[in-house]
């Protein structure tokens, strides 16, 4: 996947001045978020399931990720082409399904509720992808969730269903890319990722009218920007992003932001659908789907879901090595959750529940881990040992582990016989199984 923390833009004169963007320690110690991508791509809700093993010159007609819906579809012989002319008839285009999204009964205090339940401590929803469609109450265009379909402002809901439950709230925004209002040909390749979008002045302006709409209207705890930044609005004038942030910093002092902005400045890294092999000294953040696609893709099974042990597996990796999680949901239109989706959500809160001492709040070890069997976390002066396959039932102690005040996380003490660390039978059954030990001072 790309990263985007290098990309820099034009070289501005004089040089712009921004705000200071260092991951203030709320972020750091919530370890786990909950992206929601739930849009007007959540009624075609299809996508390519074997998207991995295209050819590079078809990856992006035959792309995986069901939220690119609007761009995919105008690939002619594409998957979601064929897809769209049988399901909506030949002449209907994406826009004109913005008429036919209907929400329902969706309730958002319940919706969050599930993820508030899977542990869970902030929540960003996409108020803008790349297709334009605003998901709240904007005066930018009618293209909106207000004006069309929906008529409501999913955001405003969300946001205050959120915040209810004592979390934090984030919007993701798509900065760079607005099929809705350019006029190009279809993206096909990497390449045209970042030829095939507007840079000039009005656009700037009218991605950071909706994006201080935003600012303003929630306070945002995080602001999460995807794809860069239109070079038009780089500079240091008032529509320009570093002026934006700061923007952000005045409405919310604790703000994080990510590293999609296209600008020699970034908070946290951000790491899609990638394994980090060690401990990156910046705060970094994993993101995923659930699944193998962020919108809700209707040919989605469960094979494609991740299993409540490999959700635990990953926060724990990513923890070790310094990062958060954020792990995505995609709601069908209704706004309902698969039943995959939930019963790995569940499943991870329930492990959280009894393990949260060792994720929450916690920094990475001087190493993250041995191999595919253990991973350290620490918390003042307690080591965490996290076995990720407890069901082995036994692990070799590490040397460079002190054994003498070994004790598993509900306080009974770790039998170590001949070097190896005996798992009991009743955490044998665990994703991942936690021992505790007091470091020397």
């Amino acid at each position: 996947m790309l990263n985007f923390e290098e990309r820099t833009g034009p070289s501005v004169v004089p040089p712009v001045q921004y705000p200071d963007l260092t991951v203030p320690s709320w972020w750091r110690d919530a370890k786990l978020g909950l992206f929601i991508h739930w849009g007007l791509y959540s009624l075609p809700a299809w996508a390519t399931l074997d998207s991995a093993r295209a050819q590079p010159e078809n990856a992006y007609a035959d792309h995986g990720y069901a939220e690119w819906y609007a761009n995919t579809v105008r690939i002619e012989g594409s998957g979601a082409w064929r897809h769209h002319r049988k399901t909506f008839g030949e002449g209907t285009t994406y826009e004109d399904l913005a008429d036919e999204w209907r929400p329902g009964r969706f309730d958002a205090d319940a919706f969050v509720g599930v993820l508030a339940d899977a542990g869970a401590r902030y929540v960003v929803p996409t108020a803008k992808h790349h297709d334009g469609f605003c998901l709240w109450n904007t005066a930018t265009t009618p293209f909106s969730a207000l004006r069309r379909g929906p008529h409501r402002d999913l955001i405003a809901e969300i946001a205050d269903a959120v915040r209810r439950r004592n979390l934090r709230f984030g919007v993701y925004f798509s900065g760079a890319l607005d099929w809705h209002v350019s006029d190009f040909p279809p993206i096909r390749s990497d390449r045209d990722l970042f030829v095939l979008r507007r840079q000039d002045e009005p656009f700037a302006r009218y991605a950071a009218a909706q994006l201080d709409e935003l600012i303003e209207r929630f306070k945002p705890d995080i602001v999460w920007n995807d794809i860069e930044w239109p070079d038009g609005g780089k500079g240091s004038h008032e529509y320009g992003i570093a002026a934006l942030l700061v923007r952000a910093h005045r409405a919310n002092p604790n703000v994080v932001v990510n590293d999609r902005w296209g600008v020699p400045a970034h908070g946290h890294l951000t790491r899609e659908y990638s394994v980090v092999p060690d401990i990156l000294t910046e705060p970094w953040e994993a993101t995923r789907g659930l699944g193998a696609s962020f919108g809700y893709n209707q040919i989605e099974g469960p094979e494609q879901i991740l299993t409540v042990d490999e959700a635990v597996r990953l926060l724990v990796d990513v923890v070790s090595k310094n990062g958060n999680l954020l792990l995505n949901v995609g709601p069908d239109a209704g706004g309902a959750i698969a039943r995959a989706q939930i019963e790995t959500l569940n499943g991870l809160g329930k492990w959280l529940g009894a393990h949260g001492s060792a994720i929450y709040g916690t920094r990475p070890w001087r190493r993250f881990g041995d191999g595919d069997s253990l991973r350290f976390t620490t918390a003042g002066d307690t080591l965490y040992l996290q076995l990720l396959q407890p069901s082995s039932g036994t692990l070799s102690w590490p040397a460079d582990v002190p054994r003498g005040s070994a004790t598993w996380l509900d306080g009974d003490p770790v039998d170590i016989e001949n070097g190896r660390l005996v798992v009991p039978e009743r955490l044998r059954g665990l994703p991942v199984a936690v021992a505790q030990v007091r470091l020397p001072s």
